[in-house]
């Protein structure tokens, strides 16, 4: 037999063996998907395998979507000052704060919301807001875009930044008017949203957003 033809059937069973793979694979999977044998129940935790998907995946997809993201250079007193009520009413219960536990129902999601007095010191200030505009699917974390201007989400991001500085002290002390002059949504005439006394509270941290920005590689 020639060196061409244990060439050629060489070739022909590598071909054969990856379809066959690829033909078992799609069977099991198949198999899975219409039996329901993968539990989705929320008591228990993914095999570390779609975990490690899942995780990298978010990862990879929030630094490729906010790519076209430009965050201004700094934030202003206001802006976190405004971004602490925003914050404190429409995140708190799952992210927490520092001195904060997150609410008991959100306890049982999963995955967890990260704590962000830990976690918002690994993302820059425009993958945090594309991931509050944007949301993400499957993880209980909504869209903000559709029904929110993008100064509130700026203004999310702002405080954001400032948490993993920050003291309970300095969390309580912010975001203390009505839970009702913190929602600004698209269409709507914007008020004031945060008092003089809270900008003025936020100046005393707010150089915090540049470390965090640094440590973040930005």
């Amino acid at each position: 037999m020639g060196k061409a033809a244990v060439s050629t059937r060489f070739w022909t069973g590598i071909f054969v063996g990856i379809i066959g793979v690829v033909v078992l694979a799609a069977a099991v999977s198949l198999t899975v998907i219409y039996s329901g044998a993968y539990n989705i129940a929320a008591t228990e935790g993914h095999y570390s395998l779609v975990r490690w998907a899942f995780s990298t995946n978010f990862h990879n997809a929030v630094e490729s979507g906010a790519q076209d993201v430009e965050a201004p250079d700094s934030f202003s007193q206001s802006a976190i000052a405004a971004g602490a009520a925003q914050y404190k009413n429409m995140c708190q219960h799952c992210h927490t704060g520092p001195g904060v536990e997150r609410a008991d129902w959100a306890a049982g999601m999963l995955p967890k919301p990260p704590q962000l007095t830990e976690a918002a010191a690994d993302w820059k200030a425009e993958q945090i807001f594309w991931i509050v505009k944007n949301g993400v699917r499957m993880t209980g974390m909504p869209a903000f875009g559709p029904t929110h201007e993008d100064e509130f989400v700026w203004n999310i991001v702002a405080f954001v930044n400032e948490l993993p500085a920050m003291t309970p002290q300095q969390y309580e002390s912010l975001g203390k008017q009505s839970r009702t002059d913190s929602h600004h949504h698209k269409g709507e005439e914007h008020s004031e949203a945060a008092s003089s006394g809270a900008a003025g509270k936020a100046g005393e941290f707010g150089s915090a957003t540049q470390e965090n920005r640094h440590r973040a590689g930005r």
